[in-house]
């Protein structure tokens, strides 16, 4: 439902062990070493614990997708309440044809001779019990069993434990210190620092498609803290937070997103009046949305709003009795003719919020005169993703956060959502400076502010396009190659007023001290990395590209 809007090609936070998304924090890695540790050398137990929600499945599911050759791998999700149904699920997950009247005996006996069988075709088997805290300690012990099945010289099953904190309290029992004693190696998984969830995120997210952060810093703080760093619960209430956002079409998830979403998770209910009017705002919303996404800060725009042809938006349901109404498209007078800078007539300084302009529709707007300012006419009807149309243009955006001061030092146009209380948030476009005073757009009509009160009403975040270096993919630095580097080296040449190299075969020490130069300038850390943060500042420097000021 959101990925759309948001960009994304996946959904992030889905709660299925999927192995593309497992966050290779310092403890998951070394959990996964720990099972990596069981395939390769036979004999003994393996245990991995940790609490409900925090990764163990899906540390387990990356070790499946890492098994040696000449392995053979029995994973058991649910070991049933007696050995017999124990060890007839082993049977399955090993091919083993089951005995006639089978009971533990016979069961046991056929497992026998199939690992005798394997381990003469020089085949290892492996053994993987998850949720494993509910074996009860006859069923432990079946288990230890297992393990004396050997020849003189190889044990011929290796087992490995899955499962809660209860296990182990389990496992530390006088009746079970005979298995205790076989574990040869034993990991705890425990919840996500909060560095460390900010990081699983992002990391999610980038897989998912998007580079960019979708949670400002008071949500993720408000998320450590009803989370208690519980990868699952994170999942959860991430989904339901960007639902939320969706629907309430602002491009990034704040604190109070996520108390909504937590109170959802934890299953306390709204008032009912309130629920309903949620629906309704949800449907209706749908109806409306077309297509505009922007990737890494995405939109769903009205399409319908943008073009001269009067369309009829898909009914919405508003209630239990399915009554159905039809939410019209705008007409063609609401989208007002972009204007160039030579037709720009300032208004008079006074700001005056625009009484007929939706939020859709002002959003729309804006970036149709952001992509203006850059000599290219936006189609989202053609090009509904912003930041990819950007790209195919050789062209990259960035979301920032900052305040506007930083807007300024980096120079570029940029669009940003004003809001105001009892009218719809809107989305301006803020085109130039000139002296104390900021050059807007919004809804098609040009206007000045002066720059105190437009840093007083500052969102605190934005989006700006800008040039980046040809076929750039990734931060350069030294050891990089490619046309990029040869771009960057002209250009930096350029401003260093030193000659420019010709053939440069790689990023080099004397382009990574022009690059600590630049950054020194514009108050950076000076690490020498060409990446997005120091392209967008060295993108205003370039000719020829839309500036706020000279």
């Amino acid at each position: 439902m959101y990925s759309n809007y948001f960009g994304l090609t996946d959904l992030p936070f889905s709660i299925a062990p999927d192995p593309r998304f497992l966050y290779p924090s310092q403890q998951h890695r070394e959990a996964l070493a720990h099972l990596q540790y069981g395939l390769n050398c036979p004999g003994g137990f393996v245990l991995l614990t940790g609490e409900v929600g925090t990764g163990k499945t899906t540390v387990c599911r990356s070790l499946l997708e890492q098994v040696p050759e000449r392995t053979d791998l029995a994973f058991i999700l649910s070991p049933g309440n007696s050995a017999t149904e124990l060890l007839s699920a082993i049977c399955h997950e090993l091919k083993v044809i089951l005995p006639e009247r089978p009971d533990s005996l016979k069961l046991t006996n056929a497992i026998y001779h199939h690992l005798l069988e394997s381990h003469a075709q020089g085949r290892h088997t492996v053994l993987i019990i998850d949720e494993a805290q509910n074996l009860s300690v006859a069923l432990l012990e079946q288990v230890r069993l297992l393990t004396n099945l050997e020849t003189n010289t190889h044990k011929l099953l290796q087992i490995m434990l899955l499962g809660q904190p209860e296990l182990a309290e389990k496992l530390a029992r006088p009746e079970l210190r005979q298995l205790s004693q076989r574990i040869t190696a034993r990991y705890h998984l425990a919840p996500l620092s909060f560095h460390e969830m900010r990081a699983y995120i992002a990391h999610r997210l980038s897989v998912a498609g998007i580079e960019v952060q979708l949670f400002n810093p008071d949500s993720l703080r408000r998320l450590y803290r009803v989370t208690g760093g519980v990868p699952r619960l994170i999942n959860v209430i991430c989904d339901r937070a960007l639902l939320g956002a969706f629907v309430q079409r602002l491009p990034r998830v704040d604190a109070g997103i996520i108390n909504r979403a937590a109170m959802e998770v934890q299953g306390t209910s709204a008032p009912r009046a309130r629920r309903r009017k949620a629906a309704i705002a949800a449907i209706s919303l749908l109806a409306l949305v077309a297509g505009l996404g922007l990737t890494g800060w995405q939109y769903q725009g009205t399409v319908s709003r943008l073009f001269m042809s009067l369309q009829q938006a898909a009914p919405s349901t508003t209630d239990t009795e399915s009554n159905l109404t039809a939410i019209p498209a705008a007409s063609p007078e609401q989208v007002p003719p972009l204007q160039s800078a030579e037709d720009i007539q300032v208004q008079t300084p006074s700001f005056q919020w625009p009484e007929h302009l939706d939020t859709e529709l002002s959003q729309v707007m804006a970036y149709r005169q952001l992509f203006a300012l850059w000599r290219l006419e936006y189609d989202p009807n053609t090009h509904p993703v912003v930041c990819r149309y950007a790209r195919s243009q050789r062209l990259d955006c960035a979301q920032q956060d900052g305040e506007l001061s930083t807007l300024l030092a980096q120079n570029h146009p940029a669009v940003f959502r004003l809001e105001r209380a009892g009218y719809p948030p809107l989305y301006a476009t803020l085109t130039g400076v000139a002296g104390e005073q900021a050059n807007i757009m919004l809804g098609g009509k040009a206007m000045q502010l002066p720059l105190t009160e437009l840093a007083a009403q500052w969102p605190g975040s934005y989006v700006m396009l800008w040039q980046p270096p040809p076929y750039y993919q990734e931060s350069l630095q030294p050891g990089s190659r490619g046309e990029a580097v040869a771009w960057l080296e002209q250009h930096l040449a350029a401003w260093r007023n030193r000659p420019a190299r010709t053939n440069l075969p790689y990023y080099d020490e004397v382009l990574s001290m022009d690059v600590e130069a630049f950054q020194r300038s514009k108050g950076l850390t000076p690490d020498g990395i060409f990446g997005p943060r120091t392209g967008v500042y060295f993108s205003a420097s370039l000719n020829g590209l839309p500036r706020l000021s000279d």
